[in-house]
């Protein structure tokens, strides 16, 4: 007898119902395409600046350059010239991949100084309506939040809903590094939360980054909260369709390709995150060891195979996950491909137990966690698999494999 699981009827009908859903999605939510990304004003102003600018003689590179061509670039200037660039183009400096990550740190404290006197204004601002002061207080608080202690903030871009990146660890002198990369309603202003503080990526991170340190006190480590590209605003067209994580992957492959030093990389992507975390893996620099996905509703791909990598995959998802009831398909470029949980994709299947729910995978004292930490030091003797693939660690070679 044919099961209707595997029916072409039921096939159809699902395809079916993920049109429909579709659908109900315009006619609720509308087109929810981020339209934030036009021009900001004051950052335009400084690129075009920048381009026309000089600096002991000689003009300065593009700001779209390749990493090794601004890296080269900066070498040749003295620590004065570098920091005299930093702080005349906070907002161009501190998002340029290939610049020493400590000068980037410092222009993006001085654009975080810059953008706290904007929002001050702004809070205050009769002009705006009662919402658009209430965003600015928050942003206000976010901006204020950022620049407490000696935060390192590896990217900032307060245009739009935002962008961010911080790092916990010294990535100068890391050999293993870690990359969150979240999903859906990710900007400045969810970067970090108080409460379900590990749901949000900043909490992820550096739940992660103690955690490594605790699996394995000796490596050097570090772990980077990735809020670097324009996430899909709630559950609409833009979660359902690719375009977004397309210009994600180029995004994280980039900045992945210009970490310093010769660290090797792991991603662990949440949510939609997975899906630009898919979608980067066939262009993924060769540092890239790991990709690890929770919560996944697909990464764009049939089969681990078709991700066109050499890197590890890894995926899990705790049982009370909603994610898991989201039909695993694409049709007509809409959903995100099979489901990385599934035996058949072939994924390596590790534990999620304690995880709780759809963003609890970093809470202290889960498996997901744990199991992120053995994977992000290369501990792979100590990833705990689920039962459903109880060798998930096997045939890797040495218990720090890299």
């Amino acid at each position: 007898m044919t099961s209707f699981d595997t029916s072409p009827t039921l096939t159809v009908w699902r395809a079916l119902l993920a049109v429909a859903v579709v659908f109900v999605m315009l006619a609720t939510t509308g087109w929810s395409a981020v339209r934030d990304q036009q021009a900001d004003g004051p950052r335009e102003l400084a690129l075009a600046a920048w381009a026309r600018d000089r600096i002991a003689g000689h003009a300065l590179p593009e700001a779209d350059a390749p990493a090794y061509r601004l890296a080269h670039f900066f070498a040749t200037l003295t620590s004065g010239q570098q920091f005299a660039l930093a702080d005349k183009y906070p907002s161009v400096v501190g998002n340029l991949n290939g610049v020493p990550v400590t000068l980037r740190y410092h222009a993006n404290r001085v654009a975080l100084g810059q953008a706290v006197a904007v929002e001050k204004t702004r809070a205050h601002d009769e002009r705006l309506s009662p919402d658009g002061r209430d965003e600015a207080r928050a942003r206000l608080d976010r901006f204020r939040s950022l620049l407490k202690g000696d935060r390192q903030i590896l990217a900032f871009d307060p245009s739009g809903k935002g962008r961010a990146a911080e790092v916990f660890g010294d990535l100068d002198r890391a050999a293993r590094v870690s990359v969150v990369v979240p999903g859906v309603d990710t900007n400045l202003l969810t970067l970090e939360r108080s409460k379900r503080r590990y749901a949000a990526p900043v909490g992820m991170a550096e739940s992660l980054y103690g955690a490594e340190r605790s699996a394995s006190p000796g490596t050097r480590t570090a772990v980077i909260a990735w809020a670097d590209y324009t996430a899909p605003a709630g559950l609409g067209m833009d979660a359902a369709l690719g375009g977004l994580a397309a210009e994600g992957a180029v995004r994280l492959n980039a900045m992945v390709g210009a970490l310093p030093g010769t660290s090797k990389v792991s991603l662990f992507c949440h949510s939609y995150g997975s899906v630009v975390c898919g979608v980067a893996a066939h262009r993924a620099p060769g540092r890239v060891a790991d990709i690890a996905v929770a919560g996944s509703p697909g990464m764009r791909a049939a089969s681990a195979g078709q991700l066109e990598t050499g890197a590890r995959i890894w995926a899990t998802r705790d049982g009370d996950d909603w994610i898991g009831d989201v039909p695993h398909m694409e049709f007509g470029g809409i959903g995100h491909g099979a489901d990385p949980v599934d035996p058949a994709f072939g994924a390596r299947i590790v534990s999620a137990a304690g995880a709780a729910g759809h963003s609890g995978y970093f809470e202290p004292g889960t498996e997901s966690l744990d199991n992120f930490a053995a994977i992000g030091v290369g501990a792979y003797g100590s990833v705990s698999c689920a039962s459903a693939d109880s060798t998930c660690h096997s045939g890797i070679s040495g218990e720090r494999d890299g």
